[in-house]
């Protein structure tokens, strides 16, 4: 395993484990275990997910010491202002047994997401907090927080993977010193990734498979990658990248791949933004 340094100096692992669409307790707290048994060391969860609490089990049964783990939970819309996200980092805190958070980021750019990070801001120099950063915050919207808080985002999550690949968007984010994090690094299945031409005839010239080939082409761009899966051979598959390189020409095969937008969400969407604000985490 490899890791990034944020711009704080806070080593963060390269590769994750996301429990996106887990919310079941105990197949949730089960593939933490397994994946941590496996050696993943950055756990990535978020409140609206709705498994903090099985998160926070594994944690504790893992028997790996709290400070090899990197856990990263994020802020819902619902809880985006000041006063919405200090109650929303205890309630964090508190559902996943933890006296402090190694990444805490915003999950949608909604909703006084400027008081949010200002409540953000507090708790990292309290030390509840070790980085801060962002999610599906696009280029203008990034470079526009930027220019507006005190502390710098540590990362910005947001989809990227072959058939979106963002290259604007990662400028500007090594513009202002914002590390990259893959969400959706396997296109949630779109284009038959898993068995795609292109990135198969890849991978048989590594004894790798197309998944694994998209995952080391995203660290290639310096992305920090958070798979899931609930099956153990599959999390082993997923974190056994790092034992080969791909090469300048292989990366340029990828690069044609790109479809130049999402086919997941649309951020841009009036309808989307309503749907989202109308997701309630709690009362």
């Amino acid at each position: 395993m490899e890791f990034v340094t944020l711009n704080n100096g806070v080593k963060m692992p390269q590769e994750g484990f996301g429990v996106f669409q887990v919310p079941d307790p105990a197949q949730c707290e089960q593939a933490v275990l397994d994946a941590i048994a496996s050696g993943y060391r950055l756990i990535d969860t978020a409140a609206a997910y709705m498994n903090e609490k099985a998160v926070g089990e594994a944690i504790k049964k893992c028997g790996v010491p709290r400070e090899e783990l990197f856990i990263t939970t994020k802020l819902w819309v619902q809880d985006a202002s000041y006063e919405g996200a200090k109650k929303a980092i205890q309630t964090s805190l508190d559902n996943l047994g933890l006296d402090y958070l190694d990444l805490y980021l915003i999950h949608q750019p909604m909703g006084d997401y400027i008081g949010a990070y200002r409540a953000m801001e507090e708790a990292y120099r309290e030390g509840k907090l070790k980085a801060i950063g962002v999610c599906n915050f696009y280029p203008a919207r990034l470079a526009d927080l930027c220019e507006t808080v005190d502390v710098m985002p540590a990362v910005n999550q947001v989809e990227l993977h072959p058939f979106f690949q963002q290259e604007d968007a990662l400028a500007v984010m090594k513009e202002y010193g914002v590390k990259p994090e893959a969400w959706g690094p396997f296109a949630e299945g779109n284009h038959g990734i898993f068995t795609h031409p292109v990135l198969t005839k890849i991978g048989d010239k590594y004894g790798k498979s197309a998944a694994q080939v998209a995952l080391r082409w995203n660290i290639q761009r310096g992305v920090t990658v958070i798979p899931k899966s609930v099956h153990k051979d599959r999390m082993e598959q997923n974190i056994n990248v790092w034992d080969f390189e791909l090469s300048a020409e292989d990366m340029a095969e990828i690069a044609k791949l790109d479809l130049g937008h999402s086919e997941i969400v649309n951020h841009d969407d009036p309808a989307f933004t309503k749907m989202l604000h109308g997701l309630k985490v709690h009362e």
